[in-house]
C-alpha cells in the first residue's frame, strides 16, 4: 500500500497508454450507449458505468477514490458541500422520529442543521460533550437512537473528541460512529483506525486548500454490520423505489450505495466535475500544507501564549494546553492550522485587533493556504443563543485565527502590529 504521500499526488487515477496524465474534466450531463439493454443493466446495477452525472460522474468520483484511499475506506462519494454530505450522512440510516447522540462542539452551521432544521423533518438529537465519559454516552442513547457524531477536531472550539470512546458506546448499542475529519483530514488523523464508520468532510476546506471551490464528501469503511439488529430497514429490506434492491447485500459498501441511487437521486446535493477537478489538484500537496499548517499554528501559538494584550490560547499541539495528551493519541504529527485565543477587553477589543491585521483577511472561511480570521460569535455563530455558544464551547471574545503557508515570521508580525492598536 502506498504512503499516504503518494496518494495525495496519484491515488485513484492510473491512465492507460495515451491516456490524460491528469485527471480529465467530464463536463457532460450524460453518456451514450448503444441498446437500451446496456443502459438497464446500469440502472439495475447490474455493470458498471455512467448514466447521468446527478448520481455519478468520472471526474467526481476519481477526486472521491483518492480521498477513500486517503481515509482507508471501500467507498466514498463527492457532495455539494460539507453541510450537504453531513446531511446526508445521517438521512441514509435515520428518518422521522430517530434520535443522534452528537457532540455540542461542532461546527455553529451543523449544530443548526441539526439543531433546527432537522429537528423540523422530525429528527431528535442529544448533545453531549466530545469529552463526554462512557457513562454520559450511555445514559444520552434511547431505543430509536440511530447514530453517533462529532468532529475530530470542532470549529471552532478546537475541542478534540475522544473517538474511541464514542465508538465503542456507539457500538454497544449496535450504531455507527460518523466523524467529521475536516480539520484534521486523514493526513493527521484516520478515524476509521479509532473505530468511527463513516467520515465526512468538507472539501471546501484544506482538502481543497484554497478557497475556489465549494464541496463534500462522505467515506464508508465497509466495517460496520447493518444486519445486526433492526435498526436500519432502509438498508436491510427491499428499497421499492430502486427495484427492491436490499442494499445490505450488495457488499462492504452498502451504505455507500444507498447514499447514491436513492439520496443523490432524489436530492441532488451534487459537486460539479470542474470543482472536484479543482479539489483533486489540492489533493495533491495535501500532505505538504498540512505539516506547513500545523508548524505555522505551534509558532503562533507559541508567541500568543505570554502576550499581554491575550487572555487564553487554544492549541492542543502546545505541551501546555490541557488537550494535549488526547491530540498525541489521535493526531501525534499535528492537529491543524486554526489556532483559537481570545484578546482582553473583549468583543470591541476583538474587532480592533482583526480590523487592523493587513496580511490575515477577515473571512467567512478557514483552513485554506491564505492566513485568515473570524470573530465566529458575532458572525458563523451569530444565529446561537449566549448559551448554545457556550455549549458549543465558543466564547463571545474567541477569535477563530487559521494559519495559512505563508511565512510564520510575516504572520506573527502582522499580529503583532494589530495587538499594538488596542
Amino acid at each position: 500500500m502506498p504512503t499516504l504521500d503518494t496518494i495525495c499526488v496519484q491515488g485513484a487515477y492510473q491512465p492507460k497508454n495515451g491516456e490524460p496524465r491528469v485527471i480529465p474534466i467530464v463536463q457532460s450531463t450524460t453518456y451514450k450507449y448503444d441498446s437500451s439493454v446496456e443502459m438497464g443493466d446500469l440502472f439495475d446495477l447490474k455493470s458498471e458505468g455512467y448514466f447521468y452525472s446527478r448520481l455519478q460522474n468520472p471526474t467526481c468520483d476519481y477526486a472521491a477514490a483518492k480521498i477513500t484511499l486517503l481515509e482507508g475506506g471501500v467507498a466514498g462519494m463527492l457532495t455539494g458541500s460539507g453541510q450537504s454530505a453531513n446531511f446526508y450522512a445521517l438521512f441514509n440510516l435515520a428518518q422521522a422520529g430517530d434520535h443522534i447522540v452528537c457532540s455540542s462542539a461542532i461546527y455553529g452551521g451543523t449544530f443548526n442543521l441539526f439543531n433546527v432544521t432537522m429537528r423540523k423533518l422530525g429528527f431528535d438529537f442529544t448533545f453531549v460533550s466530545p469529552h463526554a465519559t462512557e457513562e454520559e454516552l450511555r445514559a444520552a442513547v434511547k431505543p430509536n437512537t440511530k447514530a453517533f457524531f462529532g468532529e475530530t477536531v470542532s470549529n471552532p472550539s478546537l475541542d478534540i473528541m475522544d473517538i474511541s470512546v464514542f465508538a465503542k458506546v456507539a457500538h454497544e448499542n449496535g450504531v455507527p460512529l460518523i466523524i467529521d475529519n475536516t480539520f484534521a483530514t486523514p493526513i493527521n488523523c484516520r478515524p476509521f483506525e479509532f473505530g468511527a464508520d463513516i467520515v465526512t468532510h468538507s472539501t471546501t476546506k484544506y482538502m481543497e486548500g484554497h478557497a475556489s471551490t465549494i464541496g463534500g464528501c462522505i467515506v464508508d469503511s465497509g466495517n460496520f454490520d447493518w444486519t445486526q439488529n433492526d435498526k436500519f430497514p432502509g438498508l436491510t429490506k427491499p428499497d421499492d423505489s430502486y427495484h427492491g434492491i436490499i442494499y445490505a447485500e450488495r457488499g462492504r459498501g452498502a451504505y455507500l450505495l444507498k447514499c447514491v441511487v436513492q439520496l443523490m437521486r432524489d436530492l441532488g446535493s451534487v459537486q460539479a466535475p470542474q470543482n472536484a477537478f479543482l479539489l483533486n489538484v489540492g489533493l495533491e500537496t495535501l500532505h505538504l500544507r498540512m505539516a506547513r499548517h500545523c508548524e505555522n499554528a505551534v509558532a503562533v501559538a507559541k508567541y500568543l501564549q505570554n502576550h499581554p494584550k491575550i487572555n487564553w490560547v487554544k492549541c492542543a499541539m502546545l505541551p501546555e494546553d490541557d488537550q494535549y495528551a488526547l491530540a498525541q493519541k489521535y493526531m501525534p504529527h499535528g492537529t491543524c492550522g486554526v489556532v483559537s485565543f481570545g484578546v482582553k477587553g473583549g468583543r470591541e477589543a476583538a474587532t480592533k485587533f482583526m480590523d487592523s491585521l493587513r496580511l490575515a483577511a477577515i473571512v467567512t472561511h478557514v483552513a485554506d493556504a491564505r492566513t485568515c480570521c473570524l470573530h465566529p460569535a458575532s458572525t458563523t455563530h451569530r444565529q446561537l443563543t449566549d448559551e448554545q455558544l457556550v455549549a458549543c464551547g465558543v466564547s463571545p471574545d474567541l477569535i477563530r485565527f487559521s494559519c495559512g503557508i505563508e511565512s510564520a515570521e510575516d504572520i506573527i508580525a502582522d499580529i503583532e502590529q494589530a495587538l499594538e492598536q488596542i
